[in-house]
């Protein structure tokens, strides 16, 4: 899908506590490419298991116990609630609707996004290319989430298998209820946990688990009617993304652009078959969050394509596949930091759009 060169969007997370001033926040600086916005101030309930995993809590696979969460393995009924499960998931991935309503995001835990849903119902979408959503990544899942004895879930091949499973199908409700508005719907899978290919730490993780993880996800949003993104604010093996059926590949390049240029060629292939890439120039960590202005950043990131363009890249495929987002989420920061990067974010675009030849 061509989108228009330059939108500016968010990654996702707000550290606001209610939904009001978060949207407030997002349509006046987003106002083309709106996203709902995560809220982890408000707690535990906002947290990645209540959010997109909560049917495995529902079907009694996962147990939360104070702060831990782990599967309950050694339950005598383990069996009987994997079937209850797997005939759910099945039935949803058969386009039974209301098996898929079952992976939705409880409206407890994920206020933003109902109300969202609201506003735009309220406000109409005039004016508006898209609406972006977000959800967490399978390995970033699988790691967090142990068995009772401690293991991450992604060592073990069913546990990892109900982890994808459930985000597959929550990321395909997610796009599909979103299609409603009649726009097209990115969502992005947020996952800073594939940095652990390759790495010595975690030899077992292969290139190809990881593929596999990441295509189901893109293919369940997909499914869902939507366009499926990846957003990781690490220095990965780009690689892996740009080699997906990935609408939007978001990259930290503030921080983490050095780690593109080894990957020259597949980005360039990546852009040829229509791929976007998603820019975070805006820094939201470190000593430099707020400090650079739209203008020097809009510098930084022109500065970046010459090197691309230097490989063989040409600067107006870059520019004509690009949209401008911060580096990362914001909801560590404070308020008037998340609202300086939100506007410097809408700021970049616009200059940036304004300096593109007619």
């Amino acid at each position: 899908m061509d989108i228009l060169p330059f939108s500016a969007t968010g990654i996702g997370s707000l550290p606001y506590t209610e939904p009001a001033p978060a949207l407030d926040l997002v349509f006046a600086t987003f106002p083309a490419l709106p996203h709902w916005p995560q809220l982890p101030g408000r707690g535990r309930a906002e947290g990645m298991v209540y959010q997109f995993l909560n049917i495995l809590v529902t079907t009694g696979l996962l147990t939360i116990r104070g702060n831990r969460a782990y599967f309950a393995t050694s339950a005598a009924d383990w069996p009987r609630r994997l079937t209850r499960f797997y005939d759910l998931a099945l039935a949803a991935g058969e386009g039974d609707t209301a098996a898929l309503e079952r992976f939705a995001m409880p409206r407890e835990a994920a206020v933003g996004f109902y109300a969202f849903r609201d506003e735009l119902e309220r406000r109409g979408t005039g004016g508006m290319t898209a609406v972006k959503g977000q959800i967490a990544g399978p390995l970033s899942a699988a790691f967090f989430l142990k068995d009772e004895q401690g293991k991450a879930a992604y060592y073990d091949d069913q546990l990892r298998d109900l982890v994808v499973r459930t985000l597959t199908l929550s990321a395909r409700w997610q796009a599909a209820d979103l299609s409603r508005f009649g726009l097209p719907v990115f969502v992005f899978v947020d996952d800073p946990g594939i940095d652990v290919c390759g790495s010595s730490n975690y030899i077992t993780v292969t290139r190809e688990m990881v593929r596999e993880d990441l295509q189901n996800l893109a293919e369940g949003i997909t499914a869902g009617g939507g366009l499926p993104g990846l957003h990781s604010c690490d220095a990965i093996d780009w690689s892996i993304p740009l080699t997906l059926p990935l609408t939007v590949v978001s990259v930290d390049t503030y921080n983490f652009f050095g780690s593109l240029l080894p990957f020259a060629r597949e980005l360039k292939t990546f852009l040829e078959r229509g791929g976007t890439i998603a820019w975070g120039i805006v820094p939201t960590s470190g000593p430099d969050v707020g400090i650079a202005s739209p203008r020097e950043l809009v510098h930084r990131l022109t500065d970046q394509w010459e090197a691309l363009n230097a490989r063989d890249i040409p600067r107006a495929t870059l520019a004509e596949r690009s949209l401008i987002t911060p580096a990362c989420g914001t909801g560590l920061l404070s308020a008037a930091q998340a609202e300086e990067i939100y506007r410097s974010t809408a700021a970049v675009a616009r200059m940036l759009g304004e300096a593109r030849p007619c």
